[in-house]
């Protein structure tokens, strides 16, 4: 059975959030939308939102370092927010592996909320139903666009690729390969919910940088570069304007 999944590289994650901006365009402007914002600019803002970049500092001074983590709904195989939906409007598509919500059932009881461990669910206060992340499913079988645009909206997004959008249950797909090659792993994996979504984790590399590395030698104010004027050149100052 295909499993569509999101792979994020911690490796080179920037914490640009570009994945949260694209996302909520996305989808605000799509068939999850709208998604509504209450003070967003306020110190306790609120809204909807299906990717979040959590931030973290890890370490002890002077020895730290910052870890920028995207999460989002991990589309598990084991979804606990489906069982415990009253009305069934919490489904996991057999073809793909893609949990989602029907809006037309979703009564905003906040139940898989509560079941979600991850935190991925959000209730829409504006339509009273929970929303999570699509993995784009209105977008990755659009036939209308190029086939290298049917992507998920935060894949596309990304600066550093650190996102991968592919089947994990294809071991010759590319987010197979990068699990398989590079150590991915599952977030919280003991809680038996078995996650498709993977992170790649932060690889520590070692480099010493010279002083003579840190010269540029195209630097354009070196002496034989930068020509110095005369005491003959016209300078600004000497110019008329009419």
């Amino acid at each position: 059975m295909t499993q569509l999944a999101l792979i994020i590289d911690l490796n080179v994650c920037v914490g640009c959030s570009a994945c949260v901006t694209s996302c909520k365009e996305w989808n605000t402007s799509g068939s999850a939308g709208p998604m509504s914002d209450f003070n967003m600019y306020d110190q306790d803002p609120t809204g909807t939102f299906f990717n979040r970049v959590q931030t973290y500092e890890v370490g002890e001074y002077p020895n730290t370092e910052t870890v920028h983590f995207p999460k989002s709904c991990l589309h598990c195989e084991e979804p606990p927010c489906v069982p415990v939906c009253p009305t069934g409007a919490s489904y996991k598509r057999k073809q793909d592996g893609i949990v989602l919500v029907d809006y037309d059932k979703c009564i905003g009881c906040k139940y898989c909320s509560w079941a979600c461990p991850y935190g991925a669910r959000e209730i829409d206060e504006e339509q009273k139903v929970m929303k999570k992340c699509t993995l784009c499913v209105d977008r990755i079988y659009d036939m209308d666009l190029p086939e290298e645009r049917r992507q998920p909206a935060c894949v596309l997004a990304c600066p550093t690729t650190a996102r991968l959008f592919g089947d994990v249950h294809d071991p010759d797909s590319e987010v197979s390969i990068a699990i398989r090659e590079q150590g991915g792993y599952q977030l919280q994996p003991e809680w038996g919910t078995n996650p498709a979504n993977h992170y790649l984790p932060r690889r520590k590399v070692k480099s010493s940088v010279s002083k003579e590395d840190l010269t540029r030698v195209d630097n354009p104010l070196k002496d034989e570069h930068f020509n110095k004027p005369s005491d003959s050149d016209v300078t600004l100052e000497d110019s008329s304007w009419i």
